[in-house]
């Protein structure tokens, strides 16, 4: 198992570094990576909350009646309850505390100059990261690291519901009225994070946008197909890349629904690949028919691994 692990970290480190053929796509269990054991969220915490925590957190403040807590159910009661103004203002101040990047966050961030640093570059040197979390830490993660990124954003409501939104650097917000159109977005330029079920904007509380109630999750499959909806480009490096998943699990039945199509449409054959802990059988098999290889693993020895293998590999061409 070890020499069939050391094969996979230099596989992945090659696909992401000398192909730019690697798209991680991160669940609402990455927020975990990095925290001690014992340490869990309240409000205040430097740790990002879970999925869990999160609703366990709305739970007490809307006072929720059942024991059961999963975040969906439990943001569809706030919603149908209260209506949508309270739960979206929760969400903010709860996403728009500080919150240090995980290493994750700060790995993926680090990347783009390690391509840099090599002589020959992939066709796309940037890469494509996706995620269904709505905080901010993988933007901070960037900005740290002094790395540009376009920012590609799903709206949840009003009148652009269904659309993306795409803010370049130092530009001003705009619409993606037309995706198969619209050229403004380029992995030969920059990374691009793509941020499927919405996000929280410090910079303005009207644009946050959260994918989180059951009513949402139904909108959002029965009008979204990413093939369609986000621009051309992304669309395309979707369909003929790896996927890594970091930090999910095929209990959240709304990524299955999101990503059937793109799977269907992928007609070559990448390989892609599941890092979960301790999986059921019945995800083993979910990720085994559609072609991912499920590794139970814990998201920070995987993430340390595979940073390893990032660097042993580009140590060449990094000058002293």
């Amino acid at each position: 198992m070890s020499d069939a692990l050391d094969a996979h970290y230099r596989q992945v480190a090659k696909a992401m570094i000398l192909d730019g053929r690697v798209v991680p796509l991160l669940g609402a269990g990455v927020n975990l990576c990095g925290r001690p054991a014992q340490r869990s969220w309240k409000r205040g915490s430097r740790y990002l909350p879970s999925g869990g925590e999160l609703a366990d957190h709305l739970a007490d403040s809307f006072d929720y009646p059942e024991r059961a807590r999963d975040l969906v159910r439990v943001s569809q009661y706030v919603s149908v309850v209260l209506g949508d103004a309270p739960l979206y203002a929760e969400l903010h101040d709860v996403f728009a505390a500080e919150y240090e990047p995980t290493p994750l966050h700060r790995f993926l961030a680090s990347l783009p100059s390690v391509v840099r640093a090599r002589e020959a570059l992939p066709r796309d040197p940037y890469q494509l990261i996706v995620t269904t979390n709505y905080d901010d830490a993988l933007e901070h993660a960037f900005d740290e690291a002094g790395e540009d990124y376009d920012l590609v954003s799903y709206i949840a409501d009003g009148d652009d519901r269904g659309k993306f939104l795409h803010r370049a650097p130092g530009a001003d917000a705009v619409v993606i009225a037309r995706p198969n159109e619209y050229g403004a977005l380029s992995l030969e330029r920059r990374a691009v994070i793509l941020k499927v079920h919405g996000a929280v904007d410090r910079r303005d509380r009207e644009r946050d946008s959260y994918v989180i109630t059951e009513d949402n999750y139904i909108d959002y499959l029965t009008r979204t197909d990413l093939s369609t909806l986000v621009p051309v480009t992304l669309a395309a490096k979707l369909r003929e890349s790896h996927i890594l998943f970091l930090g999910y699990s095929m209990r959240d039945w709304n990524v299955r629904a999101i990503f059937h199509r793109v799977w269907q449409q992928r007609r070559r054959g990448y390989k892609s690949w599941a890092i979960q802990r301790a999986p059921e059988a019945m995800e083993q098999a979910f990720w085994l028919n559609r072609g991912v290889d499920i590794f139970d693993l814990d998201l920070d020895e995987y993430v340390n691994r595979l940073e390893r293998a990032v660097r042993t590999l580009a140590e060449p061409a990094i000058p002293s």
